[in-house]
């Protein structure tokens, strides 16, 4: 530096210090608040549900904090008085990871909710919420304009907060399978919903009777927390799709600009039914004893509760269906969009479309340890209105890569945000790849062919190389997972034959696995495609190995085909010992095993036909005793259809396009 400029520096320097010690002399307390100032501490995602909405002391108070990152910590529920009357360090979830604490009868005054984090900056490390409790119970919400208030907005904390109540709504130890009769019956559970009677109305003490069929339980699922937390809601009218090109959407209604009503039919006692759901009003009559006549719906009743209950059951229940999953991935127009296969984006409340019409709805991430694969579960509906929890496997979860099928794979719901005058709109593609708080849009799986995708997710699941026995027995385990399912739902068949069902007229064509009616609720074409294709994984998995030896911690000093070997022996005798039993015709119990059912996959080609006794649904020999008990066959014309026309579908492994 020149002499005059070091000079000149120097003296500005002076000048500046000078300045800054006038300052403190004269303003001491900034120095004070300087010293003090909180450190900036990153809370994006964090986020905290208390319910019920109005807490007091005649009601439990439960509360979730969700947050994006897995610190481990602490939450403690804090009485009036500073005494820690629940405290949990149980961090669930990934991502997001959040902890649960439940009071089962709080007392009256202000609580604290603390979330302590360890490794978090000093400053950071404690997250503190007031809940205030009652003495007596507030009044709950009221109707207003819409289906319901919005009082919120979907944002990362609100998203956080819907998975978390998601994977606590359907959990469960991995080995335990989960299954109910209809969907009531997991949101009318107080130990699970936290939710539970959130708007102190009583909304979920009424009775009311909850079965969604596969397309519809992730709407049923977000208006639920939408309804509850205030959200803005809506769902798409779309084609399904035909003639080589992927459904459309071309209408949009939601909680503000209503659909308006359209006229269905009436059963025999004149109550509404709405096509393909049960919904509130119980299940409908066989399809031999309903009468349509034509009439306009009656407008959605006054009430917050049963204004909701009839939009869920009835507007909701009517207009969405598998087409809307199976969108074009680059559409802005849908309810849903492509996300990136990676752990931190398979979230709970995420869907998975197959090309073939079926839906369902992640609920839970278990990570790879060192025992045991990492898992992905997800829970479905069917026609039955059963709900079952299951694991991503290929068996579950079909993919491939057709045109006139759509866009399969995982989707989340688009965001929708309310604007000027009350208005709402979904982002596009492009805002959600801008949006902080999502950022998540990506066609990935759409480049992917089906090899590749399963690939994918292998990585996604078990980052790490896994041991090639324990992944076949988890196969296994989800093969033997899938034919328990398929066991209830052949009963569902025989209960409805039983109690004086009439013969069901078989649909033509495609439509065989895509229909309303009897046939949709009892016979199982679609079950069975999928069931096919379970049993090839299984039976293929030493060759999978064999092809991907890199995926797989292969024993040290044994070559690929000695370890193909061992899996191709251990896999016999896991099939032989794995067994499961159904009821006869005449209401008996039999006993098979997985060996016993892969002996049969030529007869399971045609043996989704309601009509047919369970024994020739299972693939009973004819003649043997297992058979004996058969006293009924689907009617001849159907039978030749069957093993003609429709068999080299199942056979193929593979379903027709529509139209």
């Amino acid at each position: 530096m020149l002499p005059e400029r070091q000079s000149s520096a120097l003296a500005a320097i002076a000048s500046l210090l000078i300045a800054c010690a006038l300052v403190f002399l004269l303003f001491p307390q900034a120095q004070a608040r300087a010293e003090d100032t909180a450190p900036t501490c990153d809370e994006f995602g964090l986020a905290l549900l208390s319910s019920p909405i109005a807490p007091w002391k005649g009601a439990p108070l439960r509360v979730i904090f969700a947050t994006e990152k897995p610190l481990a910590g602490e939450l403690a529920l804090i009485a009036p008085e500073g005494k820690i009357a629940a405290q949990t360090s149980d961090m669930q979830g990934g991502p997001p990871y959040f902890w649960f604490a439940e009071i089962a009868s709080p007392e009256a005054g202000t609580w604290q909710a603390k979330l302590t984090r360890e490794g978090a900056a000093p400053g950071c490390r404690d997250v503190v919420r007031e809940i205030v409790v009652k003495r007596k119970q507030p009044r709950g919400p009221r109707a207003g304009n819409g289906v319901w208030p919005v009082r919120s907005q979907w944002n990362r904390q609100t998203e956080n907060l819907y998975s978390a109540w998601i994977e606590k709504l359907f959990d469960a130890p991995l080995d335990e399978e989960l299954t109910w009769k209809s969907m009531d019956g997991v949101l009318h559970d107080q130990s699970r919903n936290v939710l539970f009677d959130h708007l102190g109305l009583h909304e979920d003490r009424k009775g009311t009777i909850i079965q969604p069929d596969c397309a519809d339980v992730p709407y049923f699922l977000r208006a639920y927390f939408a309804f509850k937390m205030g959200l803005p809601f809506g769902y798409a009218k779309c084609t399904r799709g035909d003639g080589g090109v992927p459904p459309r959407c071309p209408q949009w209604w939601n909680i503000v600009k209503e659909e308006p009503p359209a006229a269905v039919g009436t059963g025999a006692s004149g109550m509404i039914e709405p096509a393909g759901f049960f919904g509130i009003f119980g299940p409908p009559e066989p399809p031999t004893m309903r009468r349509r006549t034509p009439q306009r719906v009656p407008q959605r009743p006054k009430g917050l509760v049963p204004g909701f209950q009839y939009y869920l059951a009835t507007t909701v229940a009517d207009a969405v269906h598998s087409g809307n999953g199976r969108t074009a991935a680059d559409d802005d127009n849908t309810d849903y969009y492509p996300v990136p296969l990676t752990q931190d984006t398979l979230r709970p409340g995420t869907i998975y479309a197959d090309p073939y019409g079926h839906v369902l709805i992640l609920v839970k991430r278990v990570a790879q340890t060192g025992e045991g694969a990492g898992v992905f579960l997800a829970v479905d509906g069917q026609p039955d209105g059963t709900v079952a929890r299951k694991r991503f496997w290929r068996g579950n979860f079909l993919f491939a890569q057709d045109p006139a099928l759509g866009s399969p794979g995982f989707k989340r719901f688009r965001p929708i945000v309310q604007e000027k005058k009350s208005t709402l709109r979904r982002l596009t593609n492009a805002e959600i790849a801008k949006d902080h708080d999502y950022g998540d849009f990506s066609l990935e799986q759409s480049t992917l062919g089906v090899e590749d995708f399963y690939d994918r997710m292998d990585d996604v699941m078990s980052p790490k190389p896994l041991d090639p026995m324990q992944a076949m027995k988890g196969a296994i385990t989800s093969l033997e997972e899938q034919v328990n399912t398929r066991v209830n739902s052949v009963e569902n068949g025989r209960k409805y034959l039983a109690g004086g069902g009439k013969t069901v007229d078989m649909p033509d064509g495609a439509s065989i696995f895509e229909t309303t009616g009897a046939w949709e609720d009892f016979a199982t074409p679609s079950r069975d495609l999928r069931l096919l294709i379970a049993i090839d994984v299984v039976r293929n998995f030493p060759d999978r190995v064999a092809r991907r030896p890199e995926r797989y911690a292969m024993p040290a000093g044994k070559t690929t085909a000695e370890v193909k070997a061992e899996l191709e022996a251990t896999l016999q005798s896991e099939l032989r010992a794995r067994k499961f039993s159904y009821i006869r015709t005449d209401g008996s119990s039999w006993t098979l095993t997985l060996d016993d059912l892969l002996g049969r996959l030529a007869d399971l080609e045609i043996a989704y036909n309601v009509n047919d006794c369970v024994e020739v649904r299972w693939g009973a020999l004819e003649g043997s005793e297992e058979a004996s008990t058969c006293k009924r066959h689907a009617p001849e014309a159907q039978r030749q259809k069957m093993a003609s026309d429709y068999r080299p579908w199942f056979s193929e492994r593979r379903r027709p396009p529509r139209g």
